[in-house]
């Protein structure tokens, strides 16, 4: 599979940033996860499946919904319980993305800082992004925003066979960038993406998300609660 640039200027062959010998970079590649770190679109994508199943009589339990997304679940594994059959799950999942890409138009889910700290990092360190999102739903958050251009390429969910938390996502972009295990550090906001990049031994970073919150991150390199902190931990700020 080839990976998609909409819009974006081809800098994969780009040369590291230059940094004078006083400063020590240890990780010199940044792959992002995308919703829950650059945009604050979870909360949105939950509700788009809330909204689908009241249409046919079924309240999405929330507390339920995350455990289900921590497991790689979500919205459909409590429809299935209540006894929706396939067919029903089918059109009420095309109900749902249609809701949420409304919800994409229409609400707010820039995450303030974010735009000013990729142009901090990208003086320091190539940067990319390996998302679940679909090609759709991607192109649409960044119709008008400024984020790609400090990216070397986007990875979307039509990119790679095996969504996270299997590691070939990750695998997938570090290959794309020629860096090493060593070299990356991985940011991420779900248990799901930490045991994707747990499973590529890749370095991880989880920032702060209140969404995600309550999930299992014992195995993370490091806890932020803004990305600008990524910043001291590339250049082994103590």
């Amino acid at each position: 599979m080839t990976s998609w640039q909409p819009h974006a200027r081809q800098r994969g062959s780009r040369r590291l940033p230059w940094l004078p010998d006083r400063i020590k970079r240890v990780k010199k590649y940044i792959l992002f996860d995308h919703d829950g770190v650059l945009v604050d679109t979870e909360f949105w994508y939950y509700k788009a499946g809330e909204r689908a199943l009241a249409d046919i009589g079924l309240t999405l339990d929330k507390d339920q919904y995350l455990r289900d997304m921590n497991q790689g679940l979500g919205t459909w594994a409590q429809a299935r319980a209540a006894g929706i059959d396939e067919q029903a799950i089918s059109r009420q999942r095309e109900v749902r993305n249609d809701y949420y890409q409304e919800y994409l138009r229409t609400e707010a889910i820039e995450i303030d800082g974010v735009v000013e700290t990729l142009a901090e990092l990208s003086k320091y360190a190539r940067m990319a992004i390996v998302t679940t999102a679909k090609r759709v739903d991607f192109e649409i958050i960044h119709e008008k925003r400024q984020i790609r251009k400090f990216m070397d390429f986007v990875l979307v969910r039509e990119d790679y066979k095996l969504a996270k938390p299997h590691p070939e996502p990750y695998l997938t972009g570090l290959k794309r960038l020629g860096a090493t295990k060593e070299e990356t550090l991985i940011v991420e906001d779900s248990s799901r993406g930490l045991n994707s990049a747990v499973a590529a031994g890749i370095d991880c970073a989880i920032v702060y998300n209140d969404f995600t919150k309550a999930h299992d991150f014992s195995q993370a390199s490091y806890r932020i609660e803004t990305l600008i902190e990524l910043k001291d931990i590339i250049l082994n700020v103590t």
